[in-house]
Parts: structure tokens; sequence; C-alpha cells
């Protein structure tokens, strides 16, 4: 490629042949691309360079940073982000947010621009380069030969050209071949497959007897691997055909809360049965466009309120039916922190914490209460991320609550812990495991060998009442008052 060489396995002596080529005078730039964990090659680097020289690593390498060899020759030392200015920020990457080219000339785009325009008018020749061709069919050879031993530098996959080979490449369902189908009347849509829906939701709608007959995911991978380890007859990437699929009579919507409530609306034009991952919605505008989406639709909705299905959370109620006049609850929520750059923290993506998170405790002491929402209120802990704080509910009974939802505690402490006065009398539930009374005739606790969150009880009553045609298992009101106030206390 025109590049001068020093073999290291030779002896020959990277500085001196720096040196030489500079005339003595010292590189005006050393770029690092070494994977080791020797602070050598940082060394070296310092001893190329010219006086002022700049140093940019992009490999890894050890950092132990000599200051003699910094601080005589005044150098520079970066650490290269991949791709260039706007990697890693949520505002370039996802939102498409452009750094103005008078501030930022290199962006990550213009960096891949620029490269693609080289490429393209044959300044830059990268053909020398590949070693190996396989073709798309052969895909595991190429990785295999990527993890072996062999040498390999640039792989070129190539895809067919013919039309129909090019069409099968482009098809966005797969059929799955299912030894047998369950004669269910849920007939379940899963629309996104990521840890929460692989690892809890599917396995729970399986579980209570729904017929899984397709899953979609945007990128296909995890929805193709969904849907061979839970026995799905399709998987697609084509969310608008799961809509349309009349074999589908519930979708199960677990995306990011950005597309929940534009789907839940769209499945209910569909007239089908929605169950969506909290929470409903962002915003008032969104909820609007729910309900009347609701009001005109022969489907049901239901959101993933799971902690009200609880075992524990089922005795509690219990206890307090047989308790007259108003009761005081505090839910305190150990929720840890969240970097302040993670999605759920985006208002526009994951609504914040309170609408994506603490609506699920708003949504749990409206149960036990039994009685609306009548008023809230919100106190804040000054921080960046605003989800430290203190959300109070007063309910039309006279009762009220108190969702203490926190992110500066330690891991040591439970995570949530649930408290109950009422009528002269105490519950205490810590991380749905333990539940204690106190001065509570005839019950002293219900502990659990394990703990749980109600996510299987809370999909088996979605498939029973899509089933036998009965009431939601959460009315429709509730739903949109919790979201209603959720969003309310979000606000600033």
């Amino acid at each position: 490629m025109g590049a001068e060489v020093v073999n290291l396995a030779a002896g020959e002596d990277p500085v001196a042949a720096a040196q030489r080529f500079s005339r003595g005078r010292g590189v005006d730039a050393v770029l690092i691309t070494a994977s080791t964990k020797s602070n050598e090659p940082v060394h070296q680097a310092a001893q190329m360079c010219r006086k002022r020289g700049r140093i940019v690593l992009v490999g890894v390498t050890g950092l132990e940073l000599s200051r003699a060899d910094f601080f005589e020759k005044e150098l520079s030392f970066q650490v290269s982000c991949s791709y260039g200015p706007g990697r890693y920020d949520p505002a370039y990457e996802d939102k498409g947010n452009d750094y103005p080219v008078g501030f930022v000339r290199w962006t990550e785009q213009r960096n891949f621009e620029a490269v693609l325009d080289m490429m393209a008018d044959g300044r830059l020749d990268v053909k020398p380069l590949i070693s190996h061709r396989f073709p798309i069919d052969d895909a595991a050879g190429a990785y295999a030969l990527v993890g072996g031993a062999g040498p390999s530098l640039g792989i070129l996959l190539a895809y067919p050209q013919d039309e129909k080979s090019a069409l099968a490449v482009r098809r966005r369902t797969v059929e799955l071949h299912v030894a047998t189908v369950p004669a269910a009347n849920c007939s379940i849509g899963v629309i996104g497959s990521g840890n929460y829906a692989t690892g809890v939701l599917i396995p729970a709608f399986k579980e209570a007897g729904a017929r899984l007959k397709v899953v979609a995911s945007s990128a296909g991978v995890s929805g193709l691997h969904a849907g061979r380890k839970f026995g799905f007859e399709q998987t697609t990437t084509d969310t608008a055909s799961v809509l349309s699929d009349f074999a589908v009579n519930a979708v199960v919507i677990t995306t990011r809360h950005d597309s929940h409530a534009g789907l839940v609306v769209e499945a209910l034009k569909a007239d089908k049965h929605v169950f969506v991952e909290k929470p409903l919605c962002l915003t008032l505008d969104e909820l609007a466009a729910i309900e009347t989406a609701a009001a005109s639709s022969a489907g049901r909705v239901m959101v993933g309120f799971n902690r009200r299905f609880a075992p524990q959370v089922q005795r509690v109620k219990q206890l307090l039916a047989g308790v007259g006049g108003p009761k005081a609850f505090v839910m305190t929520v150990n929720a840890g922190a969240i970097p302040a750059e993670h999605w759920t923290q985006d208002n526009e993506v994951g609504g914040g914490r309170i609408v994506g998170e603490a609506c699920h405790f708003i949504d749990l002491l409206r149960f036990l209460a039994g009685a609306p929402i009548v008023e809230w209120r919100r106190m804040d802990m000054d921080s960046a991320t605003q989800d430290t704080v203190s959300l109070q509910l007063s309910f039309e009974d006279g009762s009220m609550g108190t969702v203490h939802y926190f992110a500066n505690g330690p891991k040591s402490f439970p995570k949530e812990r649930l408290e109950v006065f009422a009528g002269g009398r105490a519950l205490q539930l810590d991380n749905f495991r333990k539940l204690t009374g106190f001065g509570w005739p005839g019950f002293n606790k219900m502990n659990l060998w394990r703990q749980d969150k109600g996510q299987k009880a809370c999909a088996a009553a979605f498939v029973r009442s899509v089933e036998s045609g009965g009431a939601a298992p959460i009315p429709l009101d509730e739903l949109l008052e919790v979201a209603r106030v959720t969003i309310g206390l979000a606000k600033p």
C-alpha cells in the first residue's frame, strides 16, 4: 500500500526509523493502533514525536505515562472516540441533531462520507485489503475464519444478484416449524423481543396457554431466536403484518416507551386486544388518542402492572377489605442510579423514570386504595436526572399515599418496601418475599421462598379475559387515570 515498514520481529528500531524519516526533526503525529497492556507504545510514540507533536490512541495500551516524555516536548495526547465526534451521543446518533459544520468540521457522518467519496472515485483503493470472499449463504464460514487462527484481513460477503434470490434475502417473515399448536382462544403476536420480553413475558404467556403465533423484532435476529426458543409459528420484521394478521387476536407490545401509544392505537383500530408493557403512553395527547381508539374498538387494553397481581399484594388487598376508613400507604423504591444519557432518562424516548417506572407504584397504591386519585404533587431532590423524588397522592375516600422513588440509595438496602397503616394495624411487604402483619387478628406473616412480583399471574389474567370475553383484568378507567396522574407528576 506504499507505507514504509519497520519489522520489529527482525529487531528494527521504530524510533530510529521515525527519526530518519523526519530528518531528525521528529514526526508530527503518531497513531497508536496496538492492543497490549504494555506502556511501551506510548513511550515510543513520545520519543518519535517532534516538540509539540500529537499522539492519538486508537487501540488499547497501558497508560502509565512518563511525565518527562510529555513535559520536555509539550506533547498532546488524545484517546480517539471511534468514528469521530457524535459517536455515543444519543442526540446526534438517535435524534439526528447534527453539529454545525463551522464548529465541528469532521463528525461521524462526515468522516464516513469522505471515506465513501474517496472509495467511489478511486482515490482510496481497498481491493488489495480483501483477503477472502464468501457468499452470504456461507457467512458462518466467514465468521469461523475471523475467530480462527488462520490469517485474514478484509473479508467480503457477497449477496446474490438475481432477482429471485435477492427477494429471498429481503423477505421479512420466516415460517417456523412447530410440532404442535395449542388450541387456545388467545392467539398472540409479540412486538419486541428484548431481554424482558424473552426473559419474563413470553415465558409467562406460554405458561398461561396462549397460542404463540408470531414475534416481531426490528432487526430480525432476536426475533428469530425467540421464535425458535419458545415455539412461535412465525417471526417477522414487519410490525404491520402482526396487526393485520387475522389469526392474531391479541398483541403484546414490549418495545421502547415512545412507540407504545402509536402501536396501542393501531392495534385497537384493528380490533385486537392489547397487552402493553408500562408505560401506556408518554403524553396527554397520546393518552387522548388511546382513549378515543378504545371507545370504538372491540379490543381491550391491559398495561403490564404486574405488582397488583403478586400473591402477597392480593393478600394485602383481602386484609384491607375488612378495614373501614381511610388508609395510609408508603411505598419506598430504592431504584438505583441510571446515567443521564440512558434512553429511559430521555423524556421523548423513555419518558423519564417517573413516567417510565414510577407508574408501577402509583398503580399499586391505586389498586390497594380502591378509590380514585383526586390530588397529587411531587417533591424533588435537586439532581440532573430528577429521579430522586417523593410523590404524594390523595384518594377520594380520604386515603393518602406516598411513593418515595430514590436513585441515591445503596444496593444493600431493600429495593422495594410497601407499608400500609389502617385501623390501628399495619402491614409491611419487603421485596415481594416477606409480608408481615402488625396488630392484625389472625394474620402474622406470609413469606415466599422466591420473589414473586406477579408477572405470571398478570399474563394469565389477560389470557383468561381474552378467552372468556369477560371483564378486563384492570378497568380501562383506572389505566387512563394512572397514566394521567403519572404524566401530571412528571411535569416540571
